[in-house]
């Protein structure tokens, strides 16, 4: 009951395995020197027993002596042995088998790496691809903004104009007719009554809000565009406000640039070259109808 106690070893067992270890390969060459002491005596004893005692005398395999091929099978087994103890402990022994298993080991985290790295690339080219397709889905085929702007961008002061261009006019009337022309309140108030042969579409956050019977009355653009969408171009016709909202939805600008500066209320947003590639420019200059210069311009999203 109160014996004393074992002492713990305080040999761990990395320690203890090398003196395993150890002891094993003592036992190896003190077995590899048993067999060398055999093999020596016993091939002695081979050639004195066929030579001097007569044993087998006469007994030749290919002209040699049979004591010979006894001689060279024992010494096959002793090389054998002797490469099992030298090289193949060396090589194929526990420690070799874990030097091993850790290059293996080592080369799987490298691949493992590798292919956390191609799949991070590959992640990082979905996720900018479905950025991409998010920023590009809102983009509504052949939804074109018109407008006339200054060189600032000027589109208008106190709801209204701030140039008269017949040419101008005489555009926006050939390109609009026949299609549906979305517009802010201001907008259409602007307008001394509808213009013929478009159907307006009229965005007002009032929900009340009375207009002339065939003109459509939502309460924002993505509604305004869902009612035009049948209308092989839609346009939209301002004001800024509208515009900023609908540049990202648009994928044409059509576009009067008046090569002038204007005091201005209302402006257009900028183009960004970046997203918009010019197709299309045609230049006017002044003339008895036309007292500033001015360019049509055609926008196609890229």
């Amino acid at each position: 009951m109160f014996g004393k106690k074992k002492k713990k070893s305080q040999i761990d067992q990395e320690q203890l395995q090398l003196i395993k270890n150890a002891q094993h390969r003592i036992k190896q060459k003190k077995r590899l020197f048993t067999h060398f002491v055999v093999f020596l005596i016993g091939a002695v004893f081979l050639i004195i027993a066929n030579t001097v005692l007569g044993i087998g005398k006469d007994t030749k395999f290919f002209g040699i002596n049979w004591f010979v091929f006894a001689i060279l099978g024992w010494l096959f087994f002793f090389l054998y042995h002797l490469f099992n103890v030298f090289v193949t402990s060396k090589f194929m022994s526990k420690d070799w088998e874990e030097q091993e298993l850790a290059k293996l080991v080592n080369k799987q985290k490298v691949r493992i790496e590798k292919l956390k790295t191609q799949i991070e690339k590959e992640d990082l080219t979905i996720a900018e691809s479905e950025v991409f397709q998010e920023k590009n889905s809102k983009i509504i085929n052949n939804l074109t903004i018109i407008v006339a702007a200054g060189e600032h961008n000027e589109i208008g002061k106190n709801n209204d104009l701030i140039w008269h261009l017949r040419d101008d006019l005489k555009r926006f009337k050939a390109l609009t007719s026949g299609h549906h022309i979305i517009m802010g309140r201001k907008t259409f108030e602007s307008f001394p009554k509808p213009l013929p042969n478009r159907t307006h579409v009229v965005i007002s956050r009032q929900a009340n809000y009375k207009a002339p019977e065939g003109v459509i009355v939502v309460n924002s653009l993505e509604d305004a565009i869902q009612v035009g969408k049948k209308d092989t171009q839609p346009f939209i016709i301002g004001g800024g406000e509208i515009y900023k909202l609908a540049l990202p939805y648009a994928s044409k600008i059509e576009i009067t640039r008046v090569h002038s500066t204007f005091d201005a209320d209302t402006f257009f947003p900028e183009i960004d070259t970046t997203l918009w590639k010019e197709t299309a420019n045609t230049f006017h200059k002044k003339d008895d109808n036309h007292e500033f210069e001015f360019s049509f311009m055609t926008y196609l999203r890229k």
